[in-house]
């Protein structure tokens, strides 16, 4: 194209040849049958073609396009812990969207929004002297801690400390780094060559970790461990693995992340696992329940041990970041979700709802209908008998109007939001105990 209108004038010409190089109506593909969508959906098969079109949220229930409610039994994908629809975070979203969207945060710029999230997370922090590291998902967020972690001990002249540790069934997100470090065999399968020095020790046994740090201690980096395991199967830790992985890092001058992109912001009766739990890292990733999905925002607190190193050399630039860490209107509704979590005291009734739950899924162990359960506060699984199909029982409990999340072959997980009422938690039991009878028979 040779020439452009002059600043606000409008040449028809022009115009025409930029409709002709940039067409506003493509040609449309459809799938032979019409009925594969345009969408390539996440975790699903490419060649799918039923979907649940959900339209409508508000509090624990979601509704679907013909009208159907739904107890959204798993907080959406373990993250819309304050519940759909809450019109304060939309609004304070909408201001700063009005203002400024965002801006980006590399080298010399910030936003209120950012510095103002990252001063609140500091004071919520497991951990003394934190900082913040803000990025859009925690998947985002696990790639950055390992890489602040092989970062810091390069530049603080141990570049030999390269291997990152994580347990069996633990599940660390989808991009390479987290991929490779998570211990789900099956999200690895067909992704070509992984992230190296990325290796998996058993989840409830310390004699493989023990053995490890014998063997390579001086090479490794960072301990990577989920408070409680959730994509893998809700398996809270047995007790003292948690503060043994801690003795262990202290010992051999390793880092120790604990990933709460599940557990993190109440789930676990407060603010984090590392709270629940008793242990101190020295780095936390998080997502998922610090917007509430409102706005996609995770982010890494790097603790004192971590963040010395990388301040130590004034001239020391950190080579990593995403174009939307710390994204102002992600922020703001990061914000606006802990307020609603400290003012609603939100944290507490995680408990309750473990209550709930695990009598309810303890009755149907004792009744022969599970074949056990296991979790901790708000946050549990179904463990079905050999031949009761999973996503069976998934698709039973929606018929009856509960959507929770199939977890391999054999477990059922829940994970509600925290706004939840005593009512829609009877709809989650009686519709389990209903669904599992249900799948059975067929």
């Amino acid at each position: 194209m040779e020439r452009s209108p002059a600043r606000g004038a409008i040449d028809p010409e022009w115009q025409e040849e930029c409709r002709g190089r940039f067409p506003t109506r493509r040609h449309r593909y459809r799938h032979p049958d019409m009925g594969v969508p345009h969408f390539l959906h996440p975790f699903a098969r490419p060649a799918a073609t039923d979907f649940t079109t959900i339209v409508r949220g508000e509090g624990a229930a979601v509704w679907d396009s013909d009208g159907k409610r739904y107890v959204d039994a798993l907080a959406s994908l373990w993250f819309c812990g304050v519940g759909h629809g809450r019109g304060e975070i939309a609004d304070a979203v909408a201001a700063q969207l009005r203002t400024l969207a965002t801006f980006h945060s590399f080298d010399r710029f910030t936003t209120p929004a950012a510095d103002e999230l990252a001063a609140r997370l500091v004071e919520l922090a497991p951990m003394e002297d934190a900082r913040v590291f803000l990025t859009s998902s925690g998947s985002e967020a696990v790639d950055s801690a390992m890489k602040l972690a092989r970062v810091a001990f390069a530049i603080g002249g141990e570049p030999e400390r390269t291997i990152v540790v994580g347990r069996r069934h633990a599940y660390h997100g989808v991009t390479y780094g987290g991929l490779s470090a998570q211990g789900l065999p099956l999200n690895k399968e067909g992704f070509g060559p992984l992230v190296g020095d990325a290796v998996q020790v058993d989840h409830e046994s310390l004699d493989e970790i023990g053995a490890l740090f014998a063997a390579q201690g001086e090479r490794i980096a960072m301990v990577i461990a989920e408070p409680v395991i959730g994509a893998g199967g809700v398996i809270p830790p047995v007790p003292g693995y948690l503060e043994r992985l801690r003795a262990l890092c202290d010992e051999h001058g390793a880092l120790l992340c604990l990933d709460e992109v599940i557990c993190g912001f109440g789930r676990l009766g407060a603010w984090w696992g590392a709270d629940r739990y008793d242990v101190r890292p020295d780095l936390v990733t998080f997502a998922k329940g610090v917007t509430s999905g409102y706005q996609p925002l995770g982010g890494v607190l790097v603790g004192a041990a971590l963040r010395s190193r990388l301040e130590a050399d004034e001239a020391f630039v950190l080579r990593h970041g995403h174009t939307y860490s710390g994204h102002a209107a992600g922020c703001v509704a990061a914000l606006r979700v802990l307020d609603i979590l400290r003012d609603e005291a939100l944290a507490l009734r995680a408990a309750h709802i473990g209550d709930v739950l695990g009598d309810g899924l303890r009755s149907m162990v004792d009744d022969d209908v599970l074949a056990g359960c296991r979790g901790d506060h708000a946050i549990w699984a179904a463990l079905l008998d050999d031949g009761v199909d999973a996503v069976r029982v998934r698709d039973e409990l929606m018929a009856r109007g509960v959507i929770a999340r199939a977890l391999g072959a054999s477990t059922v997980a829940f994970c509600p939001p925290l706004v939840i009422d005593d009512d829609d938690l009877a709809r989650c039991v009686d519709g389990l105990r209903e669904s599992v009878i249900a799948a059975r028979r067929c």
